[in-house]
This record gives C-alpha cells, sequence and structure tokens, in this order.
C-alpha cells in the first residue's frame, strides 16, 4: 500500500487529491496539511511514501519544507505540483530534494501513474517532461558551467550517458542511441549516481545543466 500526504492551501483541491488516491486498491491518503510547516510537522510524525506537494503556500511554501523533509530519517519521496508561471519555484523544489514535479492540470491518470513510478524508485515522472519544463525556465539556471570534480571520475560512456539523460532521453532511447541493452544504461545511470553522490534521475538533469554539459534551447 503506498501511503500518499497531501499538501495544499487549497481544502477543496486536497479533498479531490483524496477521492481520486483513496479510489486506487494500492495507495491511500494517511494525512494532510495546508502548508509546508504544517506538513513538516506533521510528516515528522506520520509515515508516509509520497508527498504531493503544492508550491505556493503560506507560513512555509513547498520548496523550502521539500527541503526540510530531506533530514528526516525516513525522508518520503516529493512530487511538486505546479504551474508553468512558477518556474523559478519549480527549478528551486527538484534543488531541494523533489524527487519530480508535475502541472497541476495533470490528468488524474498521469499522476496516479506518476505516484507509482516514485514509490518504486523511478524519481523521474517524464525524462522528456523535466527536459522540456527545464529548458522552458531557462532562466532559473545558472549562466556559466559549475565545476565539479566528481565528473573527472566518469568513464566516457558514462559521461555520454549522463548527457543523454540531461537531454531526456529514457532508458530505452539511450540503449538504442549507443546499441546497450537496456539492463547495460541502468548499470552506468547507477554508477553515475554513485560517483556523484546524486539521488535519482531527476538531479542528474539538473546536473547536466549545472555544468553546462547540456544547453537549454533558446
Amino acid at each position: 500500500m503506498i501511503r500518499v500526504f497531501l499538501v495544499d492551501d487549497q481544502e477543496l483541491v486536497r479533498a479531490g487529491f483524496t477521492m481520486l488516491v483513496d479510489s486506487q486498491p494500492d495507495m491511500r491518503v494517511v494525512g494532510q496539511a495546508g502548508d509546508g510547516g504544517e506538513a513538516v510537522e506533521k510528516i515528522s510524525v506520520t509515515a508516509c511514501d509520497v508527498v504531493l506537494m503544492d508550491v505556493r503556500m503560506p507560513r512555509l511554501d513547498g520548496v523550502e519544507a521539500t527541503n526540510r523533509l530531506q533530514s528526516l530519517p525516513q525522508a518520503p519521496k516529493v512530487i511538486v505540483l505546479t504551474t508553468f508561471d512558477l518556474d523559478e519555484y519549480a527549478f528551486a523544489a527538484i534543488k531541494a530534494g523533489a524527487a519530480g514535479f508535475l502541472l497541476k492540470n495533470t490528468p488524474p491518470a498521469d499522476l496516479l501513474s506518476a505516484i507509482r513510478q516514485v514509490h518504486s524508485g523511478d524519481a523521474v515522472v517524464s525524462p522528456s517532461t523535466t527536459k522540456r519544463l527545464l529548458e522552458h525556465f531557462a532562466g532559473a539556471l545558472p549562466d556559466s558551467g559549475v565545476e565539479r570534480p566528481d565528473l573527472a571520475q566518469l568513464t566516457a560512456r558514462e559521461r555520454e550517458v549522463l548527457v543523454e539523460v540531461a537531454r531526456g532521453l529514457s532508458n530505452t532511447e539511450i540503449a538504442k542511441l549507443f546499441t546497450l541493452s537496456e539492463a547495460t544504461v541502468k548499470t552506468h545511470i547507477g554508477r553515475i549516481l554513485a560517483k556523484t553522490g546524486l539521488r535519482d534521475r531527476v538531479a542528474l538533469v539538473v546536473l547536466g545543466y549545472e555544468t553546462g554539459l547540456v544547453r537549454p534551447t533558446k
């Protein structure tokens, strides 16, 4: 059973999400909060697996709440809910530790699929969507590449795979591009995560843009 916690300052929105989540046989809502501060307080004493986190809220916004949740012993996965006009918030939330993000007008089936994907360990809701949104809010990205000594530890193939992950390609697409098996691609990604100390694929996308390995299209 996937335990879901809802964070949104609109009660009607939370009610809608509750009905959707509780309608599924493999997930249920275990708690709710109307702002980030309340969310951090409740989640610290409520066992949950996935948090649906709104960004713009009173008292404590979703970005800071996401950041604080990462310090918990059993930190839940956070999916940030945002809109196109909150570009800087979405990027900041991923930097703060969010496993992914969705637009608020995401179809219900896609939201449920995202919850399951994140819970299973695939932190990227959609590689291609991540890429498009990062390019959309390119203004939030650094102007110049950031040097990271750990990148020197990557093999030539690992570096190539990292670039394609940052460009938004799926494991299947990367495997086809380099004539590899998907299992081999997964192994490469696992090693890249270990060498860079990053938590998931979303963080690799951010790394690719931050270091200048991939440039946003104008």
